[in-house]
């Protein structure tokens, strides 16, 4: 006879996204505090390695309650980021058996993981972009990247690059438009970071035709 103590795994999905929500919100609370950019810093830095909430709409709360801080905050909000891609990094080369794969097991990210690793040398700076710049789940990425082996320059760059380009441009799009811009940038996000994504790969391999 079935234990109906235990919880049901579609009960356990229920409470991580309940749990989920209340963080964000949480976060999203603290836009109205002084402690607001440590909290984006944070957040961007620990959201690189484990953490569940990505930073964006911090950065974009904070931008529109004083958009002349907006890029200020963008920056910031990078330089946190790739900071804590290091540690993701450091996770994949020194911990991914134990670290490593708890968080995998917390985002249920195996299978996206072992399609990452797999041929990963090979594509390595688009594929960190792809995920710095897009949706994509950037901190599978930065493990995979330590556990592959991937050149710490390299991941740098291609973090820079990709978390750069995301953060700058909704800084600067705050700072220009203001509260307008808010439902703009949630609309279509995924297409204005696909659209930059093609951008930064045509120019990766323009770079090497050239080089």
């Amino acid at each position: 006879m079935p234990d109906d103590s235990r919880p049901s795994e579609d009960q356990e999905i229920v409470s991580q996204d309940s749990f989920l929500k209340r963080l964000y919100n949480r976060i999203l609370a603290e836009s109205e505090t002084r402690r607001g950019p440590a909290v984006l810093a944070t957040v961007s830095f620990t959201e690189s390695s484990f953490f569940p909430i990505p930073p964006d709409p911090l950065l974009i709360a904070l931008g529109i309650g004083n958009p002349n801080r907006a890029i200020p905050l963008a920056v910031l909000t990078t330089l946190a980021s790739v900071a804590g891609g290091w540690l993701g990094y450091a996770i994949g080369a020194w911990a991914f058996d134990s670290v490593g794969v708890a968080i995998l097991d917390f985002f249920q990210a195996h299978e996206i993981f072992e399609e990452v690793r797999e041929g990963f040398i090979d594509v390595g700076f688009i594929a960190v972009l792809a995920a710095a710049l897009t949706p994509l789940p950037y901190k599978v990425f930065t493990i995979a990247s330590g556990a592959a082996g991937m050149p710490l320059g390299i991941f740098t760059l291609a973090s820079l690059a990709g978390r750069g380009i995301r953060f700058m441009a909704e800084g600067i799009l705050i700072r220009i438009y203001g509260e307008k811009v808010k439902e703009f940038i949630e609309r279509w996000f995924g297409w204005i970071s696909i659209g930059a994504l093609v951008m930064g790969v045509l120019g990766f391999v323009a770079l090497k035709f050239f080089a």
